[in-house]
């Protein structure tokens, strides 16, 4: 751990070209470009310079040819420096792109490939502010900071040179305001860098309240706690304008003295050049030459300035970046297996979202559930259904113990095999920001329109979608927000129905599908399973009653196992969620007596 912790801190840089993928050719390129784009912009000053020798030596007699000749080739070099910076930029910028379009996909992949906890332990904001802002931003630096440092650092140096030629004396004043402009731009970054980590939090932590409070706008509305949100929302935005204020302020005098002095060769250069004009130890167009040169300088040392803030801030963004690259994955192998069979068999299967042993959330579960079988999980709330279903679409390791598939343990298959293998629908179905027909298609890619639409209908789909502006055409919404969220279930039941994958878990799939389709959609599930491997975590226990083989589950524990019937007779928490469940029934829905008409039991 401290070696990476070393790494990221000496190697920031290195770790950034890690995800380059072939654009260091041209980094490389526009690099050049830029160093040639520096010596060209060089040549107008010798240019101006030997003209204003020729006619000060000569008092104006100097043939006109000769100044035209000076002139042409100082405008050739000037078009070759912009001409050369602009490539150099163009190309910079599509390197930089290509480099952040890398590291997104990379941030995608691994995301994909860590365990879910791993991914949930980042808030969204967070994870909004690395993937949009921070490497976004990481863009103008990277276009410009690699190709536009090089030269700049060049100039000064090729500027320095040429002043040495003329008088040495000038070399040296215009170096005198550096020392100065050094040590007040350490003392700035040794101020502002203490600081700069708590500005990450507090920028990460004002993204996570923006998002918290917008995606939860309904809820606050609902329950009218929009004052106490909107509190919250607005201490969170005050908080963080209070910080960067009071950071920017213990940094405002070294910074502004910095950016005053560090460029101010001038301030050496032109006091000593008059000084030696005068004293006849250089000639008038030299002391030009030397202003030129000077001021050439004062950009290159601007610039250099920006790059050390571009550079400390890209240090913190990788830093960010890598926090995420660096979650741990699930390790898998990449050769597909073959199965026999799709028996599913936990052993001994204990774990823990933490990993320590104190945190456990299932003790030595011990499961079988044969291919072409019906098992139900039930118990009350936090018994660790849920946790049973993801460990088996492997969203987590078990901790301890095994879970197999066929008789290969999960761990020895690629993950995108699993994924083929296993259809998962939960309560909260995400839909994306699509069409309605895309995001059935999401079961299968590969499915026509009307393989699509097949599904849809098999998933009672239908009758709402065509009620929709556009049809399957409309937009799901944010999150799928244009439809309730019964219907948002059916929607995912017929991307299941599509894949056709041969496990399939359901987790309370039919909870917010109302009574109307409830029993169609059931017989749809029923034919859809018919001779796969199904397990359901079930609510209402008569939606189960005929599952070959109900487990209850309580403290993460299996508490019994059986048919319904068995249950009834041997379980006695079993027996208790029947009669609740029962009860609930008859409660809410009532019976319907003569007449047709339906009325509550008192």
């Amino acid at each position: 751990m401290s070696e990476n912790k070393q790494e990221k801190k000496d190697s920031w840089l290195k770790v950034l070209f890690r995800y380059t993928d072939g654009s260091e050719r041209r980094m490389g390129l526009s690099v050049i470009l830029s160093i040639i784009s520096v010596i060209g912009g060089l040549v107008p000053y010798y240019c101006i310079y030997r003209g204003a020798d020729l006619y000060i030596r000569n008092m104006g007699q100097v043939p006109v040819h000769e100044i035209i000749r000076w002139c042409i080739l100082a405008l050739v070099f000037y078009v070759v420096k912009i001409v050369c910076f602009s490539a150099s930029t163009w190309i910079s910028h599509i390197a930089a792109y290509h480099i952040l379009e890398g590291l997104r996909l990379r941030l995608t992949d691994r995301f994909l490939k860590a365990p879910l906890g791993d991914v949930e332990g980042h808030s969204i904001g967070e994870i909004k502010s690395i993937m949009v802002e921070k490497i976004e931003n990481m863009e103008p630096p990277l276009a410009h900071m690699i190709p536009e440092g090089s030269g700049h650092i060049l100039l000064p140096v090729v500027s320095l040179a040429a002043l040495c030629f003329v008088d040495v004396r000038i070399a040296l004043a215009a170096l005198v305001t550096l020392p100065f402009s050094m040590v007040l731009m350490s003392l700035t970054m040794v101020i502002s860098g203490k600081s700069f980590t708590k500005y990450d939090e507090s920028n990460a932590h004002m993204n996570s309240t923006i998002v918290e409070y917008i995606e939860g706008i309904e809820v606050i509305k609902a329950f009218g706690r929009a004052g106490t949100s909107y509190e919250k929302y607005s201490k969170a935005i005050l908080d963080y304008k209070k910080f960067v204020v009071k950071w920017l302020s213990s940094t405002w005098i070294t910074m502004k003295l910095t950016f005053a002095l560090f460029p101010s060769t001038i301030l050496g250069t032109l006091p000593v050049g008059l000084y030696l004009t005068i004293r006849g130890r250089i000639t008038i167009s030299e002391l030009l030459l030397a202003v030129m040169l000077s001021m050439s300088m004062v950009t290159s040392f601007a610039k250099i300035e920006v790059f050390m803030e571009n550079i400390r801030e890209m240090k913190f963004n990788i830093e960010s970046i890598e926090g995420l690259l660096n979650m741990r994955t699930l390790p898998q192998p990449e050769k597909r297996v073959d199965l026999k069979s799709h028996d599913i068999v936990m052993s001994e299967v204990h774990f823990s979202y933490t990993g320590d042993q104190k945190d456990e959330v299932l003790h030595g579960i011990d499961l079988a559930m044969p291919e072409g079988s019906y098992t139900a999980l039930v118990g009350p709330s936090g018994g660790g259904k849920s946790t049973v279903a993801k460990l088996i679409s492997r969203f987590w390791d078990v901790t301890e113990g095994s879970i197999t598939i066929g008789g290969v343990n999960v761990k020895d298959m690629p993950l995108q095999q699993l994924s083929e293998m296993v259809s998962f629908v939960t309560q909260d179905n995400f839909l994306f920001r699509c069409s309605i027909l895309e995001n059935i298609r999401l079961g299968d890619p590969n499915a026509t329109d009307e393989q699509v639409k097949e599904a849809a209908r098999k998933a009672c789909c239908e009758e709402f979608i065509k009620k929709l502006p556009m049809g399957y055409d409309t937009p799901a919404g944010e999150a799928g927000k244009r439809l309730s969220g019964g219907e948002k279930q059916r929607i995912a039941i017929a991307r299941i129905m599509l894949k056709n994958a041969p496990i399939v878990i359901l987790d309370e799939a039919t909870a917010f599908t109302d009574p109307e389709n409830e029993d169609k959609l059931q017989k749809s599930i029923e034919a859809l399973t018919k001779g796969k491997t199904l397990l359901v975590i079930a609510h209402r226990l008569s939606t189960i009653a005929d599952a070959e083989q109900i487990v209850v589950l309580k403290n993460g524990c299996v508490e019994a196992k059986g048919t319904q019937e068995e249950l009834l007779d041997n379980c006695a928490l079993y027996q208790r969620m029947w009669q609740a469940h029962v009860g609930a029934r008859h409660w809410a829905v009532g019976e319907k007596k003569g007449g047709g008409e339906v009325c509550l039991e008192q």
